[in-house]
């Protein structure tokens, strides 16, 4: 098999989802860990639509630069039905004044700061079965109480 000379990328979807409150367990020796629940929300792209089902997580440790090491995991599902794991690990970083001001509720323009994620699917839907031998990349984006992420599949 020859080695590709490029990567391709594919809009899959942006995914709106909406973010409860952060519960912080506090500081560790590794940084601040802390847990933002998954409340729900919506998702749309060319081939798929539905909703982000409540119940997921996305659990960050806070690192001592103020970066943020992402780890999520939540359901999306269908108009018909069926259901995709959804698996991601990333990063936010920004300058000290950037994050100033997103820890104040405020919101930086999204060239501000960098929010990005790789991502895993896991579904038994038929139709969407080649989601679980793809990554995912998405670039993200903070708005009040919600989430905004934009994925790609990796060709």
């Amino acid at each position: 098999m020859s080695s590709p000379t490029q990567i391709d990328l594919r809009l899959l979807l942006e995914i709106s989802c909406d973010v409860g409150p952060v519960t912080s367990i506090g500081a560790t020796p590794l940084g601040e860990v802390r847990l933002v629940s998954l409340l729900g929300g919506t998702f749309e792209g060319p081939e798929l639509r539905g909703t982000l089902l409540p119940g997921g997580a996305d659990w960050q440790q806070v690192r001592s630069d103020g970066t943020l090491e992402i780890r999520a995991k939540y359901l999306l599902e269908t108009e018909q039905g069926e259901r995709i794991q959804v698996q991601s690990e990333g990063v936010r970083a920004a300058s000290p004044e950037v994050l100033a001001r997103l820890d104040r509720g405020e919101l930086p323009e999204p060239h501000e700061y960098y929010f990005r994620t790789a991502l895993r699917f896991t579904t038994s839907a038929p139709r969407l079965l080649r989601l679980n031998n793809a990554l995912g990349l998405s670039y993200g984006r903070r708005e009040p109480r919600r989430v905004v992420l934009t994925f790609f599949e990796v060709l």
